[in-house]
C-alpha cells in the first residue's frame, strides 16, 4: 500500500499548519481535524491511507479515538501514528496499545516522522 492520502487529527492549528505544510511538500494529500468528531466525519467522508493522531484535545483524546478507529471493521486497515508531547514510555505504550502501530514525539523531527511514513507504506 502506498501512503499518498493523511488526516491530520490535532486541535493545535500550529501543528496543523505545520505538519499539512510539511506533508504537502513531500507530495501527501492532507486533510484536516480539530476534534474527534470532525475526525469521525471526516473518515466517513474519505478513507485516508495514514491518520496522525495528536493526543491531548478537547473531548474524545487520541488514545479514545485510536481505540474506535482501529476497532472499526471500516477503518481497522487504515495505520495510526499518534504524533504528541505525551513523550514518557508509559504514553508510547498506552497508545501502541490502542492500537497505533507507531508514535512520534513533539516537536516532530522532520525525517524521523518520514521514515515512520514510509515504514508503513
Amino acid at each position: 500500500m502506498s501512503i499518498q492520502n493523511i488526516l491530520l487529527v490535532d486541535d493545535s492549528k500550529t501543528e496543523l499548519y505545520f505538519l499539512s505544510d510539511l506533508l504537502t511538500k513531500r507530495g501527501f494529500s492532507v486533510r484536516t481535524a480539530e476534534s474527534g468528531d470532525e475526525a469521525m466525519r471526516r473518515l466517513s467522508e474519505a478513507k485516508p491511507d495514514l491518520i496522525l493522531m495528536d493526543v491531548v484535545m478537547p473531548g474524545t483524546n487520541g488514545f479514545q479515538l485510536t481505540r474506535t478507529i482501529t476497532r472499526d471493521p471500516r477503518f481497522a486497515d487504515v495505520p495510526v501514528i499518534m504524533c504528541t508531547s505525551k513523550g514518557q514510555e508509559t504514553d508510547r505504550v498506552w497508545g501502541l496499545r490502542q492500537g497505533a502501530r507507531d508514535y512520534v514525539v513533539k516537536p516532530v523531527d522532520a525525517d524521523d516522522l518520514m521514515a515512520k511514513i514510509q515504514a508503513l507504506g
